[in-house]
């Protein structure tokens, strides 16, 4: 009888699950055995029997939960097959933070690809996407409606700035999540010119120590300290988006409020979290790049997780693609709280609802 893609990857309680490798990718509870596309807490969680992910991955794991967040760990090296149970897998670039990866099964000729999260659009802190071919995508779809068309990243960092020109009495309060978001922020800002330093609120500085440990090149990020608040005229600070509307950022002189996000493509959203300068800054693909990734993979058939399943799936039909949603739980947000030391099910051990998958 031939190989079904539902012989390589099914659904559990935990989230996906192989059942002839006998591991989870991504899984929600504490699992033997998973298998860690990136370090988001929607994804990476803690207390794992065994963990399997790119060696940036693991670090930064380390960095979040602590040097005991699993019982044994082992590094995949892009590209390289690794023989588990009855089936290989490889990791390929995802581009969408430092060490993401998407993770190919592969038994009999047939090939199912966990995308994670992803996105296509250049970004100085991590390796480009890899287009891999196989028989069953399995792809997020954050932003899987056809409003969402993200402007050039680099544009709206230039906004930044010219605001700052604008401005100079003013600080500059940027809301970006602590992983991947806040550390492309200040590199685009590096690559456009700004070379004063980019203060850094203190959830922001253990993940930064780390990308500049793994060659990132962000420059001079001082945390900043609550006395000298009111002397940072002209200043840029990130920080995560729930202190942006705290008393902590009242303490700058006359705060300009940023949040970098491809949620702000929505102005709704923006006026409800009082921002005043919108940054549409994403790290996942929009529209465009999510119906373009499907094409090139050449897949046959497309199962959609955590975002607008409805609407890809639908679009995939058109194609003539085979799809489903899969409406996994838990997933969702990028990890901007700093996750709890005991992992679980819900959405709880990262950003609430409001800040989810930017």
């Amino acid at each position: 009888m031939p190989l079904r893609a539902s012989d390589l990857l099914t659904l559990t309680r935990e989230g996906l699950y192989c059942p002839l490798g006998d591991f989870h990718v991504d899984p929600t509870w504490p699992v033997p055995r998973a298998l860690i596309t990136h370090g988001h807490a929607d994804h990476a969680r803690a207390g794992h029997g065994r963990v399997l992910a790119t060696p940036e991955t693991l670090r930064i794991m380390a960095v979040r939960y602590g040097a005991e967040f699993c019982g044994t760990r082992q590094e995949a090296a892009l590209g390289d097959p690794i023989r588990i149970g009855e089936v290989t897998v490889r990791f390929a670039p995802a581009g969408h933070v430092l060490g993401s990866a998407q993770i190919a099964i592969e038994r009999e000729g047939v090939r199912v690809v966990v995308s994670g999260d992803y996105k296509r659009a250049p970004d100085p802190t991590c390796l480009p996407f890899e287009v891999v071919p196989c028989d069953v995508f399995i792809t997020e779809a954050t932003f899987g409606l056809p409003v969402f068309r993200h402007p050039d990243t680099r544009g709206e960092v230039r906004r930044l700035l010219e605001s700052v020109r604008l401005f100079p009495e003013r600080a500059h309060i940027v809301g970006a999540y602590a992983l991947g978001k806040a550390q492309r922020v200040m590199a685009l800002l590096r690559e456009e010119g700004w070379d004063r330093p980019i203060h850094l609120h203190g959830a922001m500085e253990k993940l930064t120590e780390l990308y500049k440990q793994e060659g990132v090149p962000l420059g001079d990020t001082p945390k900043v300290v609550a006395a000298e608040r009111k002397d940072l005229h002209g200043a840029i600070v990130l920080c995560p988006p729930s202190a942006i509307q705290d008393l902590w950022s009242r303490k700058f002189p006359d705060p300009v409020t940023c949040f970098a996000s491809g949620w702000m493509r929505v102005r709704a959203r923006a006026r409800q979290k009082g921002v005043e300068l919108p940054l549409v800054i994403s790290d996942h693909s929009d529209w465009p790049d999510l119906c373009r990734t499907i094409r090139e993979t050449g897949a046959g058939e497309v199962w959609v997780t955590h975002g607008q399943e409805d609407a890809l799936v639908h679009w995939c039909g058109t194609q003539g693609i085979r799809a489903k949603p899969l409406h996994l739980l838990g997933y969702g947000d990028d990890g901007e709280a700093e996750p709890a030391p005991e992992a679980g099910p819900g959405p709880d051990n990262g950003a609430g609802p409001e800040e989810a998958a930017a």
